[in-house]
């Protein structure tokens, strides 16, 4: 390959590393709110347009209607909603198997990363077989209940991913990061790129 080749190669692939992120953003972004905007079919509330026959779109009013009800849900919680009313919606969800594994699944990773319980605040790093370190986040200091009282959880979240896989490790493997949450968790995604 002439040099004029891998010069043009090298453009594409700095091109690629570009564009493409930045893509797939406003691709996940605009699926999104056309999404919201077809579940809501907010054609039936404007009607059809009388001199072209189009149906009418506000491109953005389903986001907006959603973020309008999560508000709103957030200030009829906060200043409505007593503790023994939410006692009894938690027993409700109890009761139904399979909804409440939905549900507590997903309130469980929603109160992970936001709220007043953050699950994922106490960076660590961890030393595995044959010298390697993984950095992960303490999510259980103990585990006398599992009769495991000289280890801990740690979850590990993987790179490019909001996968991420627990484990559970011997105490004395941990040491303490030197970082905030946020640091760490940008560093682990972004595969090392950022966060430092």
């Amino acid at each position: 390959m002439n040099k004029v080749g891998k010069a043009i190669l090298n453009y594409l692939i700095k091109g690629l590393l570009i564009v493409v992120p930045i893509a797939v953003s406003i691709f996940i972004v605009v699926w999104a709110v056309t999404t919201v905007d077809s579940w809501l079919n907010v054609n039936n509330i404007l009607g059809v347009n009388p001199r072209t026959g189009e149906s009418r779109n506000i491109p953005g009013l389903g986001l907006l209607t959603v973020l309008t009800i999560i508000l709103l849900a957030g200030i009829f919680v906060t200043n409505f909603v007593t503790e023994p009313m939410y006692n009894w919606f938690q027993r409700v969800m109890h009761r139904l198997p399979l909804l409440n594994f939905i549900y507590s699944s997903i309130k469980d990773l929603t109160e992970a990363f936001v709220g007043d319980e953050k699950k994922f605040n106490h960076p660590v790093i961890v030393e595995v077989e044959g010298g390697l370190r993984k950095i992960g986040f303490l999510t259980q200091n103990d585990l006398h209940k599992l009769e495991l009282p000289d280890d801990v959880a740690v979850y590990f979240p993987l790179s490019y991913s909001f996968a991420g896989q627990l484990c559970i490790v011997k105490r004395d493997q941990v040491k303490d990061l030197n970082m905030s949450a946020a640091d760490a968790m940008k560093l682990v995604v972004s595969g090392g790129v950022s966060g430092l």
